[in-house]
């Protein structure tokens, strides 16, 4: 079973094997990224930035995060963006709860000794997030997670809009429920596609939904996100992280990309991922684009 996985990795990556020598200066950058916009746009900012400074480099977007993961572990993938908060629950089994500081200096020095270097974090924090429509959330008195609760403790039948992930993962809807003291009836929890739960609520079709944060949807369609009031989520601070050989290789690589996470903010990624789920921009263009306009290339 574990020859398996291993060789599907391979397959899904494209890769017959997987590199875990040293990296030299001449080595091509392969570069990974997650399979929805924010992950699209960093990715291919980190593609084009690092091709306009004289490295060669081998774009690998729309894995999933275990397999991305996996591959970054096995060596199959030098470079991604990943959120600090999925590094300590899910990668490294973390459940205290830390502030944004102490997640960040835990996950960097456990993943040290997996060969993985942390760079600089951004200011983008892209946590997951319950949402509503403005209006109707207006008329229900519901503001925060504590206010839906209370809702659903009165029997309102709220339908719930889940990617498939939230819905089992152990920082996802089980332990929220436990947390904030309600349970939606598992009629109403319709789960989907991560980027179709906005259509889902903007059309109507349930009554809150699972979002991320710095998504450029959130304004676009009119959506309030709900007050995390008992600070159940975690920081997912948004920041590059390099396999330790490739960076201790190519030292210019983690200046380029501190310089890159240092000029992402909640607003300044929402701003761009809107320009690509509303706008219908190519990633291409964006990426361009933002880079361009700040120097970058």
């Amino acid at each position: 079973m574990l020859h398996r996985v291993f060789t599907c990795l391979a397959l899904t990556l494209g890769l017959a094997t997987a590199v875990t020598g040293p990296a030299t200066a001449a080595d091509k950058i392969v570069v990974g990224g997650k399979k929805f916009t924010e992950q699209q746009l960093v990715s291919e900012m980190t593609a084009q930035l690092l091709r306009a400074n004289g490295f060669s480099v081998d774009k690998r977007p729309d894995l999933g995060s275990s397999v991305l993961r996996a591959a970054q572990e096995n060596g199959q993938v030098d470079v991604y963006w990943e959120y600090t908060g999925t590094s300590l629950v899910i990668y490294n089994k973390v459940t205290e709860r830390l502030s944004p500081e102490e997640t960040y200096a835990r996950i960097k020095t456990l993943d040290a000794q997996k060969g993985i270097t942390w760079l600089n974090p951004s200011k983008a924090n892209n946590t997951y997030a319950l949402a509503m429509r403005k209006e109707e959330a207006g008329k229900e008195g519901i503001a925060s997670i504590s206010d839906l609760s209370k809702q659903l403790n009165a029997h309102k039948p709220y339908k719930f809009a889940s990617n498939a992930e939230f819905f089992s993962r152990p920082d996802g809807l089980r332990p929220l429920q436990d947390m904030y003291g309600f349970e939606f009836e598992r009629k109403n929890i319709v789960r989907m596609d991560g980027g179709l739960t906005y259509q889902a609520l903007k059309d109507g079709q349930v009554n809150v939904a699972l979002v991320l944060s710095t998504d450029g949807r959130i304004p676009a369609f009119d959506f309030i996100v709900l007050q995390d009031d008992k600070a159940f989520f975690p920081s997912y601070a948004l920041t590059p992280v390099v396999r330790t050989p490739v960076l201790e290789a190519n030292p210019k690589l983690g200046e380029l990309l501190n310089t890159l996470s240092s000029q992402l903010d909640n607003d300044t990624i929402a701003k761009l991922n809107s320009r690509v789920d509303v706008g219908r921009e190519s990633i291409e263009g964006v990426a361009k684009d933002f880079l361009t306009q700040h120097k970058l290339i």
